[in-house]
């Protein structure tokens, strides 16, 4: 079984990736995983705020692969939370590039927080040094969409950006200042309040939006789930494979829970050197719910997209894996 166990530092060997792999990926937590590749190959992956079985506060931990396989802990994007906000934990990061640049945009929330925030912090490098903005990008209450979490940042060939977030309050979308630092318009709504966890990835002329829903955080009773609709839009409309909106009740499934698994959510997504893409996701094993300090344990798995009829399909639909598999095609 090919995994890390936080704490523990793999050195990252550039001969010979990993030939098979069984999930978790990461584990006992990488909660909300966000992939980027960077430029030489190397993937990093950012995941929510945890104190680990270590007892140690980590907020936004970091880590790499060469192989989406076998990970190594590299450090966190902050020491302290930004002090623009009062209170909250730094959720759900989402990481692109733009000319050259490293953008973290991240949720700064507590639970059930009647104005949660979206903020950014940049980069030159995947590993740092983080420079905050030393501001929200938006607050709900500026924005004047409930529970303001979750972002997803998309960057059009032509520059343009759009931020699109939300949770359990409709899944909304706003063009950005040329910066990228605050909303440049009036937010869309693109799909209903039974989703959170936006993630939008393009393929053969359709943007697909991968989102979840049901409780992401209830130990063994997680009933997290993902689904997908697909535009020809990135403002939709999003429709699933009978033409159902996304914005009234439709969705096709992509994730559920099986007798191994359960709460499969929060998703971004991975394309290896043979073109596969991946998802990853975290996920809950009921067997060990639950982290020393009491949170929900939710490591980070992965499993291969299979495209089929113009729709992913993970594991014959039969949920996340859990036996060993053949790994990502990876090249060095």
């Amino acid at each position: 079984m090919r995994r890390v166990l936080i704490g523990t530092l793999l050195a990252l060997v550039g001969a010979g990736a990993a030939q098979t792999y069984t999930n978790p990926v990461i584990a006992p937590v990488a909660a909300d995983p966000a992939v980027i590749r960077d430029e030489d190959g190397t993937w990093y992956l950012y995941a929510t705020q945890d104190r680990w079985d270590d007892g140690v506060e980590h907020y936004i931990p970091t880590f790499r692969s060469r192989d989406l396989v076998s990970w190594e802990f590299v450090g966190d994007v902050f020491r302290s939370p930004p002090s623009w906000k009062r209170q909250g934990f730094l959720w759900a990061p989402d990481v692109s590039v733009v000319d050259g640049v490293y953008h973290l945009y991240y949720s700064y929330s507590t639970w059930g927080d009647p104005n949660p925030c979206i903020g950014l912090a940049r980069a030159p490098s995947p590993t740092g040094p983080w420079e905050d903005l030393g501001r929200p990008v938006f607050c709900s209450e500026d924005i004047g969409v409930r529970n303001s979490i979750d972002p997803f940042h998309h960057v059009a060939a032509d520059g343009t950006r759009t931020l699109i977030w939300g949770s359990f309050n409709g899944i909304h979308a706003v063009a950005l200042s040329p910066d990228g630092t605050e909303p440049a318009g009036e937010p869309v709504r693109i799909a209903d309040t039974r989703f959170e966890a936006a993630y939008v990835i393009e393929r053969d002329g359709y943007y697909y939006l991968l989102v979840s829903s049901g409780s992401c955080c209830e130990g063994a009773s997680s009933s997290y789930a993902t689904w997908v609709g697909r535009s020809e839009s990135l403002l939709g409309p999003y429709v699933d494979d009978l033409g159902r909106s996304l914005r009234a009740g439709g969705g096709r499934l992509v994730l559920y829970r099986n007798d191994v698994w359960v709460g499969p959510g929060h998703v971004s997504v991975a394309r290896d050197d043979a073109g596969d893409d991946w998802l990853v996701y975290h996920a809950v094993d009921p067997s060990r719910p639950h982290l020393r300090s009491g949170a929900t344990r939710r490591p980070a798995l992965i499993d291969r997209i299979e495209w089929v009829d113009g729709w992913p399909v993970v594991n014959g639909g039969e949920g996340p894996s859990a036996d060993e598999r053949p790994a990502p095609a990876v090249r060095w």
